[in-house]
């Protein structure tokens, strides 16, 4: 008796853990990406910066290369999480790490640097979540971008800022209809560096007696309905070099989609101001995008897109003279070949003025590795390469 007594209460647990088991799951991610490209006119180094001015190499060359950061989208891996609560509530957790594919290292020094977070998700209020995210301007215009963030031929870090992922983030993102919103809040957005300058703590602010110290954060409002679309975000971030002393980055961001068929037509502008504790301005710019994706056939897609920015103004550093840069442009082609579901190949070439590709310049800290030489004006590159997605 007392055997079956037991046998029994080891079944009921383990059917019991069963039925947990079956409410919860996890899913394993990714995305690799290689391309090979060539660039024309790429400096043998970053410029310095010398009495507040940029002092450009004079060496250079052509460059074939097979780029780390990917051509389509990021090489990335990631472990996506959701646990059915009950009353359609889950609780949620994303842990995401970028790698280089052309030699296995991580992007960023950090194991899951690209996300990490854990949250609640209600099917009625929304999600909350807290950890590594991006930001609700990253979110509002997610859907306006032609390339949809493309590692290669997309300036991103122009367009969004560099700390378009934040550390010690809370945020809330929920749809409701046709309509999706977005707020953040981060208590240190951990980005370490502004230009070639270091922030206090790291950029890690949470800061005794400096609770402004590198935080930032941001709201967005979005309209989808399947064939129009409209978006409004806003993002402001407090880079302090010596601590208790913020600068502020602000940026306020708008657009518009058309899709019809096979057709999606965007349009955007973003303005920006960034200013120095002294209250001198680091840099202000409008920054204008347009492009279109078209399905020629139901495996081929092509991406055209225009950038530019109107330049106001631009200080290397807090006492520095003003300058008056050319206002940089470029254009990009993308031709996306889908060979499965899950599987592409693509070409993507592009033709920046008065900056590296991407906009890579002292304004997004020459992320892409584009460095100009000095007096050029322009610079041309062309990639190809493969896309998987599991």
């Amino acid at each position: 008796m007392k055997k079956t007594k037991l046998a029994l209460a080891v079944w009921g647990a383990l059917a019991g853990f069963n039925a947990a088991a079956q409410t919860s799951s996890v899913t394993l991610y990714g995305v690799i990406d290689v391309p090979i490209e060539y660039v024309n006119r790429v400096a043998t180094a970053q410029p310095t910066v010398v009495n507040g001015q940029p002092v450009f190499a004079n060496t250079g060359g052509s460059r074939v290369s097979m780029l780390p950061l990917g051509g389509r989208a990021p090489s990335r891996w990631g472990l996506r999480g959701v646990e059915d609560l009950g009353g359609g509530n889950s609780a949620i957790f994303v842990l995401e790490s970028g790698f280089t594919a052309d030699s296995g290292a991580m992007t960023s020094g950090r194991l899951f640097g690209r996300q990490s977070y854990v949250g609640l998700q209600s099917k009625t209020y929304g999600k909350l979540m807290f950890g590594r995210q991006y930001t609700s301007l990253f979110e509002g215009l997610s859907n306006f971008t032609p390339t949809r963030y493309a590692s290669t031929y997309d300036p991103v870090a122009w367009q969004l800022g560099i700390n378009y992922r934040e550390d010690n983030t809370i945020k809330y993102l929920g749809t409701f209809g046709p309509v999706t919103v977005a707020a953040h809040y981060s208590f240190g957005v951990g980005v370490p560096l502004i230009g070639a300058t270091p922030l206090a703590g790291g950029g890690a602010g949470e800061t005794p007696g400096a609770f402004r110290d590198n935080n930032g954060y941001g709201a967005a409002v979005t309209y989808l309905n399947g064939t129009f679309g409209a978006t409004l975000a806003y993002d402001e971030w407090h880079p302090a070099v010596t601590s208790g002393q913020q600068g502020v980055a602000r940026k306020l961001g708008t657009a518009v989609s058309y899709a019809a068929g096979p057709f999606k037509a965007m349009l955007g502008y973003r303005w920006a101001k960034t200013d120095f504790a002294n209250g001198n301005t680091l840099a202000r710019d409008d920054y204008y995008w347009a492009g279109i994706n078209y399905d020629i056939t139901r495996a081929l897609e092509l991406t055209l897109a225009y950038y530019y920015a109107d330049f106001k103004s631009l200080r290397l550093g807090p006492t520095a003279p003003s300058l008056a840069p050319a206002n940089p442009w470029q254009t990009t082609l993308i031709l996306d070949y889908r060979l499965s579901k899950r599987t592409d190949v693509y070409l993507a070439t592009a033709y920046a003025r008065n900056a590296g590709l991407n906009f890579d310049s002292t304004q997004t800290a020459f992320l892409f590795n584009y460095p100009s030489m000095a007096g050029q004006k322009g610079m041309f590159g062309v990639s190809t390469g493969i896309r998987h997605t599991f």
